[in-house]
């Protein structure tokens, strides 16, 4: 069974392989933040941070795999996004170390919680993709004690820059958390209990997507 990693993250990269997959990657070609804005304009609202994530795993996971199709490609296709939310607040990436520094200062001591959409896409050559999805959920609990310094020496090394919410669970952010609710991969970048489901009512068998080698 072929699988196609509808994503340029390097931590859900990581999660598939870890778990024995080596997938095949795509770059989704979808603009998040235009699609957004056409969703909110013409709904006359704001989506909530569930809904927001859905959609864009959704429409990832729907680009690759239309474009897969017409080559014959014969698996799943997997589309994930990710936010973190404080205090209604939603935090994507900050991309600058200001920003980042900012973030940190607001959530230490406090829980937020990190949410994650989830496409799975099977594509059969001769017949229609099918799609199944979902929202998984995880709270994420900072440390009171992570100081000024420590804080200015995390986000230079770069590392929370280019991730949901500005830290890592599974890396060098991880020091700084002292609890996580809920499926921990959830907080690297997509809930792998969550994937295996959406591949079983896919008709599809998790163990069948084990290609890498051991």
């Amino acid at each position: 069974m072929q699988v196609c990693l509808a994503s340029t993250s390097p931590a859900r990269l990581m999660l598939l392989r870890q778990v024995g997959i080596e997938p095949r990657l795509a770059s989704p070609g979808v603009d998040e933040e235009a699609e957004i804005a056409a969703i909110e304009a013409a709904e006359g609202r704001t989506l909530p941070p569930a809904e927001h994530v859905l959609v864009l795993a959704r429409l990832k996971a729907r680009d690759v795999a239309t474009r897969l199709a017409e080559e014959g490609f014969d698996g799943v296709v997997i589309g994930g996004d990710s936010m973190f939310e404080l205090d209604g607040v939603i935090y994507g990436k900050p991309y600058t170390a200001e920003k980042a520094t900012e973030r940190w200062r607001a959530m230490r001591g406090r829980t937020g919680v990190l949410h994650s959409g989830h496409s799975v896409v099977r594509v059969t050559p001769g017949r229609e993709p099918r799609e199944a999805h979902a929202v998984a959920e995880a709270a994420v609990s900072f440390a009171a004690d992570v100081t000024d310094a420590e804080i200015a020496a995390y986000v230079g090394t770069g590392e929370p820059l280019q991730v949901a919410g500005a830290f890592t669970v599974d890396s060098l952010g991880g020091a700084f958390i002292e609890r996580v609710e809920g499926d921990p991969s959830t907080v690297v970048g997509m809930s792998l209990s969550t994937l295996r489901r959406l591949v079983r009512e896919l008709g599809v068998e998790w163990t069948s997507l084990w290609n890498r080698a051991s």
